[in-house]
């Protein structure tokens, strides 16, 4: 991902219509922004996952994700999980480690892609 030729903008995230997507159980509430010139398009999410939420499969795409509230867990395809509350974060580059969300009380994330 490279910064270029975005120009300063406010995002009111209240005001971004939400897509759902549907996991094994529960589902994700997607609130997206896309910046950037084409070729190098930066994906920018809040996303919600409802309590009991599962991902519906591995993702391979790189990210920054950020914990804004409740807790995620993240599993990856060697077996290790990780948990992860409000504050905290990780970052994985594309193709590096396929990852699966999942969350026992639901999370309120950010996401940069």
């Amino acid at each position: 991902m490279k910064i270029s030729e975005i120009p300063f903008e406010i995002t009111e995230w209240s005001d971004v219509e939400p897509t759902r997507h549907a996991g094994l159980s529960g589902e994700a509430l997607w609130r997206t922004r896309h910046v950037g010139p084409e070729g190098n398009r930066i994906r920018v999410r809040m996303v919600e996952y409802t309590p009991g939420y599962v991902a519906d499969h591995w993702c391979r795409k790189g990210h920054v994700l950020l914990v804004l509230e409740g807790e995620l867990e993240t599993v990856l395809a060697d077996g290790r999980v990780f948990k992860l509350k409000g504050g905290m974060s990780y970052q994985v580059a594309d193709d590096a480690e396929p990852h699966m969300s999942r969350t026992i009380t639901g999370a309120r994330l950010f996401i940069v892609d």
